[in-house]
């Protein structure tokens, strides 16, 4: 499980780096959770093919990851605002981290 949310969270931050032809097969893969066969048979190429895709796509979403280390960055932000909220008894602050939270 924790491999599907890891490719979700990879897509959100990098697919629009990928061509339309990849982001539509790795959408259907990771996200709508359709079969290789499935995926196969509605794009026309083979159940390796849409394998191979899937992996190739995987590896360069890690790549940009390992590059550019938005996932990271967003992670640590997000866990301290969640820290900011903790400690501080202000309503106005916590608010604020909140809709700050909601818009990442």
């Amino acid at each position: 499980m924790e491999k599907i949310v890891e490719q979700g969270l990879l897509y959100d931050f990098y697919g629009e780096l990928l061509n339309e032809h990849q982001r539509r097969i790795y959408e259907d893969a990771v996200m709508n959770d359709m079969s290789l066969s499935e995926i196969a048979q509605e794009a026309g190429i083979s159940r390796q093919g849409v394998h191979d895709l899937i992996k190739r796509c995987d590896k360069t979403l890690e790549d940009y990851e390992s590059r550019l280390h938005l996932m990271e960055k967003f992670r640590i932000i997000t866990e301290k605002l969640e820290e900011i909220k903790q400690l501080t008894p202000d309503e106005k602050i916590r608010k604020l981290a909140d809709e700050i939270l909601a818009e990442m």
